[in-house]
């Protein structure tokens, strides 16, 4: 039996109720680093993952993944990942600064899941969002490094939550929000910077009606790329329909955005011309996105374009990738960790 059992028929349920915060405040904190139990550890080695986040640095020197709660940083050309981040805290959605001296990264080690950053080699993190309960994840930079965008996650009593698009010093503090969430229960996430910092591209669930829907169709579309302008406030969709579109990652020139979608039941990889309108299938074998679900991480893992804005760096099937988007060929990135 308990000690709070045992304080039961003394104190009556009220009492009792009243009285655990400030006997649960006595007991030690829990810490996510040092966790209860007992553990072992288990030696891995492999050349494949899953859902991996992937990032190529502004020189093209090195490309940054995440991998089973675990950030990692080998050469551009693939080899021997280095361990970045490591520990029990899972770490995820590692993305580097616009001088690469950086990585903004989504963990849970303060607690639940707030957006961090350290050092391009790893060292000295610090914590930017200190939320309890609205948790943060999938960081963006602004052009100029010194804010971070990042989607905000949000429950209600009956829903596994709703986003939406806060933006942060790259220092802390408490944040400014750029986008309402519409309803309690239609996901948005997957916030990108314009690299003039004009606006802020996501993407968002864009069915119609205020619930989640358990039977929807991809075909007709369910989400859309939108963008909002910081200046105004203003909010337009910029890709939308047929396939859906999800996972906007604007080009360093400012010409293109990556994207993906759907074509029938295969989820491929596009560029769409900013300027002109025009579409481009660049790669059509990615994984399956989770457009019918609840994302609350993104939609399909981010993916980088390399600083010449001629090659996208991105997750599929077990591995990574990077494509070339005049030519559409296609060179692996093989890792061993």
């Amino acid at each position: 039996m308990s000690k709070y059992a045992r304080l039961l028929p003394a104190l009556g349920l009220a009492a009792l109720v009243s009285a655990l915060p400030t006997a649960l405040a006595a007991e030690e904190s829990w810490s996510v680093a040092e966790p209860q139990g007992e553990f072992k550890s288990v030696q891995i080695q492999t050349t494949e993952g899953t859902w991996m986040s992937v990032d190529i640095s502004p020189d093209g020197q090195y490309v940054v993944f995440d991998m089973l709660g675990d950030i990692y940083r080998m050469p551009a050309a693939g080899g021997e990942a280095e361990l970045l981040r490591g520990g029990i805290g899972w770490h995820m959605q590692p993305t580097y600064s616009p001088d690469g001296e950086y990585i903004a990264y989504t963990s849970d080690e303060g607690g639940g899941d707030n957006i961090w950053v350290m050092k391009a080699d790893g060292s000295e993190a610090w914590q930017v969002t200190k939320e309890s309960f609205r948790l943060l994840n999938s960081p963006s930079w602004s052009p100029d490094g010194n804010f971070i965008v990042a989607r905000k996650h949000f429950t209600a009593r009956r829903s596994l939550g709703a986003g939406e698009i806060w933006m942060y010093h790259r220092t802390g503090g408490q944040g400014v929000m750029l986008t309402a969430r519409p309803n309690d229960q239609k996901d948005l996430g997957e916030p990108a910077f314009s690299p003039d910092g004009r606006y802020v591209y996501f993407s968002q669930d864009s069915t119609p009606g205020p619930i989640f829907e358990y039977s929807k169709d991809s075909g007709s579309g369910i989400y859309s790329i939108k963008r909002y302008e910081l200046e105004t406030g203003e909010i337009e969709t910029v890709l939308s329909g047929y396939g859906g579109a999800i996972r906007p990652t604007p080009s360093p020139d400012g010409k293109y955005l990556a994207y993906v979608a759907r074509d029938e039941f295969q989820t491929k990889l596009y560029v769409y011309d900013l300027q002109t309108g025009e579409r481009t299938e660049v790669y059509d074998n990615l994984s399956r996105d989770m457009q019918e679900t609840w994302a609350i991480h993104g939609v399909y893992p981010a993916m980088s374009w390399t600083d010449d804005s001629e090659d996208i760096v991105f997750y599929a099937n077990g591995g990574l990738h990077r494509v070339n988007v005049d030519n559409q060929q296609v060179a692996a990135i093989p890792f061993s960790v």
